[in-house]
């Protein structure tokens, strides 16, 4: 995608998105910690139901640390990944007790090193909570960046890489939140809108002939 289209595509989705917020339910930096740990694999309604037992009577690292392994695996146990998830949360409250003085540090070297928390976690953090300029890549932000052209990587990081270049910083948290939203609510995994996509004409996939698929649109009309 050149730099005119990829203009056009951020005002589009700006446009759209202008008011989402994030999915996931939470009061606190650590609420949010704990519960983009949860969302690994999980989807956000199943994640907020989970939290709003969880945090009801462990919504701070102390509080969550007089859970025993076994019992918050209970609690947690319908996010999927549940044994490493719960050793992954009792790991960094145990951390962010003992080295942070109970409060989820805001530096993003001082994140990553919790267990659980990888680039895409500690980038939502901060965003969401800390208000700084970066942006998680998830699976919605690689499949939606990867199609519409606004990046062209094989891996997460590199398409974190390639999206801070081509968006202004000021944007950066922002453009997460809309190229999320339009993975939920057009251009799905596995069953993409393309026929009411707006940006239709500005994507990658669709210029060169194909559906958000890689199928070829040509094809599939003559075999219609």
């Amino acid at each position: 995608m050149d730099a005119e289209n990829a203009k056009k595509a951020l005002q589009i989705l700006s446009e759209l998105y202008a008011d989402t917020r994030p999915a996931l339910h939470y009061r606190s930096a650590y609420e949010l910690l704990i519960a983009v740990i949860l969302s690994a694999q999980c989807t956000d309604e199943r994640v907020n139901k989970v939290t709003a037992e969880l945090f009801r009577e462990h919504d701070t690292p102390a509080r969550m640390l007089q859970l025993s392994q076994t019992e918050l695996e209970k609690y947690i146990f319908s996010c999927g990944l549940y044994r490493s998830k719960a050793a992954h949360i009792l790991s960094a409250s145990r951390d962010i007790v003992d080295k942070f003085g109970g409060k989820v540090p805001e530096e993003f070297a001082q994140l990553r090193s919790l267990a659980g928390v990888g680039q895409k976690t500690a980038n939502v953090v901060s965003a969401v909570w800390f208000e700084k300029d970066a942006i998680a890549v998830d699976t919605h932000v690689f499949r939606v960046s990867n199609r519409l052209g606004l990046a062209h990587a094989a891996t997460p990081l590199k398409t974190e890489e390639q999206l801070k270049a081509v968006i202004p910083q000021s944007d950066w948290s922002k453009a997460h939140h809309w190229l999320i939203w339009h993975g939920r609510r057009i251009c799905h995994a596995q069953k993409p809108d393309c026929a009411r996509c707006p940006l239709r004409s500005v994507c990658d996939a669709m210029r060169q002939g194909e559906d958000a698929q890689g199928r070829r649109i040509q094809e599939r009309k003559e075999n219609a």
